[in-house]
């Protein structure tokens, strides 16, 4: 009898060992289970998240998309003001913005001329870049006017000499505030051209350092703007030099493309590198790149700008009134050339005679609407990096 309760015990004992071994394995499996559902479960969300992500549409491409051709055609036109139809001539032409000159601060008020550019963005379906050139020194519209600026902006070279490139911080700062309160957005400076003959064209313009200095000041002005959401143009491309003046006559470059890099190149690398939101192109013709075309409007200019320096930002012309486009080809005829070289913006009066032209080229097939929405999205990610659309 007492035999048998011991092997009755033992018995028992193994039967609840058993079921505590079997418990323990597959609770532990269990577990092993339920960790691995938890990761898979959070990679399936993150997937979503991804896939969602992903799915996003780029707003402006949403705006490109939604736009008529007129709209995206007149975008790429950044216009002296016109004497007349000022208000209308922006909804007829849907133009991309307003460049201001002298005549148009004459006789206005700080209110007059800030209520002046308000009835222009008005009158814009999408916000208009308005520019103005303020270099300081001798090229400067708003503080001709006494009544708009105390002082005149000082140049670059004054600038340095008084206070070095700290003093060429704090003055783009100030102008970059005095241009925001009038609705002016885009300043169309610094200059970027090394220039080293006190006689030459530019000179006066430019800081009037060489390649190192004159890219520390490209760099310190693109830097300050950039903080004031006020737009930046690097001037002129490839690089002004000692030339002639191509306001007056057609100018030829004849420095090697290798001179160019080892200067007048540099200054542009900084200011990109620096976050440049545009630059403007000479309409100099350069032998050392393209013997046959003035530089604004030579694909072999804007490729060099786009591939070697790696710009990706919004590409215009100078002033095609200047007799160094002018003198070489028609107007009716320029603004389609100078698309179709790789520009973004066209500065221009002859808008009028321009726009017809692009518009013919665009449904011939002559001009892409591809390359038109290409950019078309340069000029508006720009108004979008200035907080013009939100």
């Amino acid at each position: 009898m007492k035999r048998f309760l011991i092997i009755l015990l033992v018995a028992i004992i193994l039967v609840l060992g058993g079921f505590f071994i079997l418990n323990l394995f597959f609770g532990f499996t269990n577990y092993q289970t339920n960790e691995k559902t938890s990761v898979s479960s959070t990679a399936v969300d993150e997937s979503v998240a991804t896939t969602s992500s992903s799915e996003k549409k780029d707003p402006i491409k949403e705006v490109v998309a939604n736009m008529t051709l007129e709209e995206k055609v007149g975008q790429l036109f950044f216009v002296r003001v016109p004497e007349v139809n000022q208000v209308e001539d922006i909804t007829t032409y849907h133009l991309g913005g307003y460049v201001l000159f002298g005549r148009d601060m004459e006789n206005e008020s700080q209110t007059s001329l800030t209520q002046k550019i308000a009835s222009y963005q008005s009158a814009s379906k999408i916000p208009l870049l308005i520019g103005s050139d303020e270099e300081g020194g001798t090229v400067t519209r708003v503080s001709q006017n006494a009544n708009l600026v105390a002082e005149p902006f000082a140049s670059p070279q004054a600038l340095y000499a008084a206070g070095g490139f700290a003093a060429i911080k704090s003055d783009t700062i100030n102008k970059a505030k005095v241009l925001h309160d009038f609705g002016i957005n885009a300043g169309l400076f610094p200059i970027a051209d090394v220039a080293t003959d006190p006689n030459a064209f530019i000179y006066d313009r430019t800081i009037g350092l060489d390649a190192q200095g004159t890219s520390e000041y490209v760099e310190t002005v693109v830097k300050a703007l950039k903080g004031e959401k006020s737009g930046s143009t690097l001037k002129h491309f490839p690089g002004y030099g000692n030339n002639r003046d191509s306001h007056v006559e057609i100018v030829r470059d004849t420095r090697s493309l290798k001179e160019l890099r080892e200067t007048d190149f540099k200054p542009f690398k900084a200011g990109i590198k620096a976050g440049a939101d545009s630059v403007l192109v000479s309409h100099n013709i350069i032998d050392g790149i393209d013997k046959t075309k003035p530089a604004s409007i030579s694909k072999a200019v804007h490729d060099v700008l786009r591939n070697e320096l790696r710009f990706d930002g919004v590409i215009m012309t100078d002033d095609m009134d200047m007799a160094g486009l002018a003198d070489f080809i028609s107007q009716a005829d320029a603004g389609l050339a100078a698309l179709k070289a790789g520009n973004d913006l066209i500065m221009s009066s002859s808008y009028q005679v321009q726009i017809p032209r692009i518009l013919t080229a665009v449904k011939s097939g002559e001009y892409s609407e591809e390359a038109l929405d290409t950019a078309v999205m340069r000029v508006l990610t720009w108004k979008k990096n200035l907080g013009l659309i939100s």
